[in-house]
């Protein structure tokens, strides 16, 4: 199976035949002295990198990456995504183009699609507050609140008004962190920049989970810059966003959970400064390697009857989305049935 690399340090990527060879430089740009040993990684093996240090690298190396499609993501110093490198399109389908387009521009038929995401993410996220309510957290009250909510979706007429209700639910979602987790205090969502650990954790693991979904769209004939809950707009791919709503209680919410009440994730693993808190390199590390662990965990699949990770549940998403916009079979959201 190919592997997900993160490369946390600044660095020079370069072809070395059919391998690529990555040697980390100081800030300045000097080689390191301690510790610069370069990795050399076998093609075959990678199948994306994540970037978050700054990368050296020319036009030949992209060349060579496009031919292996191996795709690359970037982010920068506060964890916020900044783009990908992508293979060429290979699996580009006008008629799939014109299905998307069509759902977009037909009111009744993307809110039937807008509904489903936010079906699928309420859905996920009281599954989570279930798991928990069995292990003694009291959390009976809000799932009251979220599914008076889930009630109203169906009678919704317009994405505004839908956004609206997500906003409510995933509000009254958040306030359960502070029952979830042990000895760290949400204190309510913040983004750009986060300004505690939880939120650090939930922006960074929400951003690796957007660029999950980009991957698996890609790897399909779908179009990320068409969606029906985000509205589409200039250098973002909303259809990742959409998407991600499903996955991020799935994968990101309870890898959080666990890395913090297992304490695998403690305040040294944490920068702070001014308004901000971030995870530093170490608490990436141990995190990403949380979400990879989760990634290729596997589940018995109700249709397919076999193993499935949960890496490849967002692309399996990706092909039922396809299926319904070709009117071959209507889309269900992947909903948590453990």
């Amino acid at each position: 199976m190919k592997k997900t690399y993160y490369l946390f340090n600044p660095g020079v990527l370069e072809r070395k035949d059919n391998t690529l060879k990555f040697t980390p430089v100081a800030e300045e740009g000097e080689l390191c002295s301690i510790g610069a040993q370069s990795r050399y990684l076998p093609v075959e093996d990678i199948a994306e990198f994540y970037v978050f240090g700054s990368l050296r690298a020319n036009s030949a190396l992209f060349n060579f990456l496009g031919q292996k499609d191996i795709a690359v993501h970037f982010f920068d110093y506060y964890e916020n995504y900044t783009g990908s490198f992508m293979p060429r399109g290979g699996l580009l389908s006008g008629r799939m183009l014109l299905a998307q387009t069509s759902h977009y521009q037909d009111k009744k038929k993307r809110m039937v699609i807008a509904r489903k995401f936010i079906e699928g993410a309420a859905y996920n996220m009281v599954k989570n507050l279930q798991y928990y309510n069995r292990r003694g957290k009291d959390m009976e009250d809000i799932i009251k609140l979220i599914d008076n909510l889930c009630q109203r979706i169906p009678q919704t007429l317009t994405v505004e008004e839908l956004m609206g209700i997500e906003g409510q639910i995933r509000q009254y979602y958040y306030a359960a962190f502070n029952l979830i987790i042990n000895d760290y205090d949400m204190d309510g969502r913040s983004k750009q920049p986060p300004r505690n650990e939880v939120n650090a954790l939930i922006s960074f693991g929400n951003m690796v989970c957007y660029t999950l979904c980009l991957r698996a769209i890609h790897q399909t004939q779908l179009n990320p810059t068409i969606s029906y809950l985000h509205q589409p707009g200039e250098r973002r791919y909303s259809l990742a966003l959409d998407l991600a709503e499903i996955f991020k209680p799935i994968i990101v919410d309870r890898v959080i959970f666990k890395v913090l009440n297992k304490k695998e994730i403690q305040q040294k693993h944490f920068d702070r400064k001014l308004n901000k808190c971030l995870l530093n390199t170490a608490g990436k590390k141990i995190f990403v390697k949380a979400l990879e662990d989760r990634l290729q965990e596997t589940i018995q699949h109700r249709s397919l009857k076999r193993q499935v990770s949960y890496r490849h549940l967002i692309k399996l998403e990706c092909y039922k989305l396809v299926k319904h916009l070709l009117a071959m079979e209507e889309y269900k959201p992947f909903k948590m049935y453990w």
